[in-house]
């Protein structure tokens, strides 16, 4: 078996709601990506591409009708390159991967792109069949995160919103309002200094008139996040602060088998060595992450003190600090060094594609070592991806 690895990657940057980006449609948002790391490999045929594949959150909108295939159709790639479009939610971008790894290790394929998109400021409104003629009275529902059009089988709780979900998680484990600030100050800091330190330079590339991730807050406060009014729970302590922001974005990386690497001539990131999934009650997504890494790390044979970066996507800081609360194995310093979707932003289908490449690439630039990207995921899922660079 042959091993995959990850050889280049490139990622739009980020806008926030009905922002830089929300004039694109997100089939063509991932063509911009997809051309753009296409491009940078001239020694690549496009024609070898064995497949695109690509997460996707929504697909009620103009992502419908698999927009992995009709990305790769308006990037100009061969009308013989295939596209599949897959859904798991926030963990879409990674699940990506992951099967273009797997894939390739069980020489199905030599060469895929693989990724994410989203568009959430352009998520359509969406109603039910009804045998009643539509009317102005006829109830819509916004496909932008969450659940919709909820099947009343279901137990309430289970289907309370994302928020008000880790709302819960905190007041359980006791995580205050201020260590969730400082969390998303955290985030908006290290992520500020990345960019100004060239951190994603190759990476992430300018999009229309974007040249860095728009909904990083460089000057925010530890006053200014506390005056925020709580978000999901009247009493709550999850605001819009600490929370991840709607965002746009697409994600694609370049994943080839060892042999096709060296043919290239070129040099890998990183392999992508091993993966783990997992299920929880639907309301307690937010503490999925760790049974995801506990059964990677069982896998693997592996410890938290053999992981040199933990990128955890942070769908809220309520999340990511409920799972430093139950694995606090784990040294902080270790965990998002660049900061993460607090300030980067959460594209939903893009998101955990950001987080491996992420890992990757930082593993790399600190000379090798061994990673753990991880997610939440709604409907009570979570994904862990271990990343090797050498």
């Amino acid at each position: 078996m042959t091993g995959a690895v990850l050889v280049d990657a490139r990622r739009s940057v980020f806008g926030r709601n009905r922002g830089g980006l929300s004039h694109l449609r997100p089939d063509d948002l991932l063509a911009t990506v997809l051309t753009d790391l296409v491009a940078a490999h001239p020694g690549l045929d496009p024609a070898r591409i064995d497949d695109i594949v690509m997460g996707d959150a929504n697909g009620a909108g103009e992502d419908n009708r698999n927009v992995a295939r009709m990305s790769a159709l308006l990037a100009g790639l061969p009308v013989s390159v295939p596209g599949v479009t897959l859904n798991r939610l926030c963990g879409s971008g990674a699940e990506a991967i992951v099967q273009a790894a797997r894939a390739i290790r069980a020489q199905d394929a030599e060469i895929i792109v693989a990724g994410g998109v989203e568009s959430m400021s352009r998520a359509p409104l969406v109603v039910r069949r009804e045998d009643l003629p539509l009317g102005p009275d006829t109830p819509a529902a916004q496909t932008t995160v969450g659940w919709r059009l909820v099947n009343p089988r279901f137990p309430s709780h289970w289907t309370d919103s994302l928020g008000a979900c880790a709302e819960r998680s905190a007041h359980e484990l006791g995580i205050t309002r201020e260590e969730q600030d400082e969390w998303a100050l955290r985030s908006h800091e290290l992520a500020a200094s990345a960019w100004h330190d060239g951190v994603f330079d190759g990476f992430a590339i300018p999009v229309a008139d974007l040249t860095q991730d728009e909904p990083i807050r460089a000057d925010t406060t530890l006053e200014k996040l506390a005056e925020l009014k709580p978000a999901f729970t009247p009493d709550g302590t999850v605001t819009a602060g600490n929370s991840s922001p709607i965002t746009d974005g697409a994600v694609a990386a370049l994943l080839t088998s060892e042999d096709v690497a060296a043919e290239l001539g070129a040099e890998p990131i990183a392999h992508i060595r091993a993966s783990a999934v997992v299920a929880v009650e639907p309301d307690r997504f937010a503490n999925a992450p760790v049974p995801a890494m506990r059964k990677l790390l069982a896998r693997t044979g592996l410890s938290y003190s053999d992981i040199d970066v933990f990128e955890i996507n942070e769908a809220f800081a309520a999340m990511v600090l409920t799972v430093l609360r139950e694995a606090d194995e784990i040294d902080v310093a270790k965990v998002n060094p660049h900061g993460g979707a607090i300030a980067i932003g959460h594209p939903v289908g893009a998101s955990a594609a950001r987080v491996i490449v992420d890992t990757a690439r930082d593993l790399r630039s600190r000379g090798g070592g061994l990673g753990i990207a991880t997610a939440c995921i709604g409907v009570g899922l979570g994904i862990a991806v271990l990343v090797e660079a050498t």
